[in-house]
């Protein structure tokens, strides 16, 4: 008698910068950890990086449900990030995303036509700016294909409408993409839509929640393309973990903890404002010495994540990193982190007051799961949009510098003023206030038989059907 096939694989392919490489992989492990095969399918350099960049869930056991899978890429440039560039947009990894976007697609049916020959059926679960795995999935006799949404939701609404009534009611802009990103980022992303629109999936993955944008998902669902199903939004998020404060302190594991952690268990309950800008940007030098001043000038603790941007390859970053020149300049109240910082644990220390931040979706939602506030330095793409978000809609964050003066330097003065207003003011306490509710809202939503949950157990029902 024969063997059934397994009912079905997922595979997850996410787009190679990291705050989509770490949600696809929070998403693998979620699915993994419900007893579903997953196969996180990335180029061998982010394969590497997306697993030792992981943290949160413990001691990276989970990873071992996991199979990784590497997807061949054309030949590409790889230079280094320019930090003294006008626009903080990390143009230097555009060769790489046209070369996964345009020959991993070859590679990624290799890896298709295997699983879908040993299973009932194969489930893309793709990064919706790797839309051409959604035309590889649905190739397939037994394929198909789920976008995932890295950014807000609610960004798909201003993109679609920027006059809405909810963002007017608000106050709320939504800047024009190419005000954010370069001509030929832009260009990438129109294909991508093509591609969507060629391939239509059965719906949307959102690392999203209601406590954040439960607002916007309603509005979001009938702008989705109606399949034979209906209409899908699985709001999931977050995706990250949800650590309780001070985390592994009094742990077996707490020797192993990074010397960032050890630092802050010293210091005063909520008293240190962390500061990152993700992994994409390269601050100006003349930009890092103004925030470096104001730190010393206003006497804050603060914990400074200092490091060159990503490389394509993932290469180290320059050893003439300006991380030891910071250090000194900033004062005698904070520690400078110059490799790769340990965020979720940071943001769910005690002692972590604040987080002054680029607004990438990732550490958005991050900040605010863990009841931190966020001091709003957006860069580039949708991060202008996050910056509103958590300033005028969510009350959560204090903006450090309008968009508008974005080619600007920001005075030490006009950070200084921002951190102190966060900090040390009746506005900074409102702000601190309604981010704490929000990260108990949040952590309410993904309890069991709440909003999160509900919609991954429907997503984890609907792929395995």
């Amino acid at each position: 008698m024969a063997t059934e096939p397994p009912p079905v694989a997922v595979v997850t392919v996410p787009f190679p910068a990291q705050g989509h490489l770490n949600q696809l992989l929070h998403l693998s492990l979620l699915l993994a950890s419900r007893g579903i095969p997953v196969h996180f399918a990335a180029p061998e350099p982010h394969l590497r990086q997306a697993r030792a960049r992981l943290h949160g869930w413990g001691h990276h056991h989970d990873l071992a449900a996991i199979r990784f899978r590497a997807l061949a890429v054309p030949p590409h440039a790889s230079p280094d990030p320019d930090p003294t560039s006008s626009s903080p947009f990390p143009a230097h990894m555009q060769p790489l995303f046209e070369a996964f976007c345009a020959g991993a697609g070859a590679s990624l049916a290799a890896l298709l036509a295997e699983l879908a020959a040993a299973h009932r059926r194969v489930v893309v679960l793709h990064d919706r700016m790797a839309a051409f795995a959604a035309a590889e999935a649905v190739k397939l006799p037994n394929g198909e294909a789920l976008g995932v949404h890295c950014l807000a939701a609610s960004y798909n609404v201003g993109w679609a409408d920027p006059g809405h009534a909810l963002l007017r009611e608000h106050g709320m802009a939504f800047h024009r993409p190419d005000a954010c990103a370069t001509p030929e980022f832009i260009a990438l992303a129109r294909r991508m839509g093509q591609e969507r629109r060629r391939a239509p999936g059965a719906g949307m993955v959102v690392n999203s929640c209601r406590a954040l944008e439960g607002e916007f998902l309603d509005v979001l669902l009938p702008l989705l393309p109606s399949s034979s199903d209906g209409r899908k939004l699985f709001a999931i998020g977050p995706l990250n973990p949800l650590l309780p404060p001070d985390t592994g302190k009094t742990t077996p594991e707490a020797l192993e903890r990074h010397e960032c952690l050890r630092w802050l268990d010293e210091q005063p309950r909520a008293s240190v404002l962390y500061i990152s800008f993700g992994t994409t940007s390269s601050l100006r030098r003349e930009q890092l010495a103004e925030l470096a001043e104001a730190l010393r000038k206003s006497g804050q603790r603060f914990l400074w994540s200092l490091r060159d941007a990503d490389r394509a390859d993932m290469r180290a970053p320059s050893p003439t990193s300006p991380g030891a020149d910071m250090r000194v300049a900033a004062g005698e109240k904070g520690m400078v982190v110059t490799g790769w910082a340990p965020q979720l644990e940071i943001l769910a220390h005690g002692a972590t007051a604040a987080f002054m931040s680029h607004c990438g979706w990732n550490s958005t939602v991050e900040s605010l799961s863990h009841g931190k506030p966020i001091l709003a330095w957006p860069m580039h793409s949708d991060q202008p949009w996050d910056a509103e978000l958590v300033c005028r809609y969510l009350g959560a964050g204090i903006l450090v510098r309008p968009w508008e003066r974005r080619g600007e330097v920001t005075p030490a003065a006009g950070v200084r003023d921002a951190i102190e207003r966060a900090m040390r003011s009746e506005e900074g306490e409102r702000v601190r206030e309604a981010a704490r509710k929000l990260g108990e809202a949040v952590r309410a939503d993904v309890a069991h038989g709440r909003s999160s949950r509900r919609d991954l157990d429907d997503l984890v029902a609907y792929i395995t059907r």
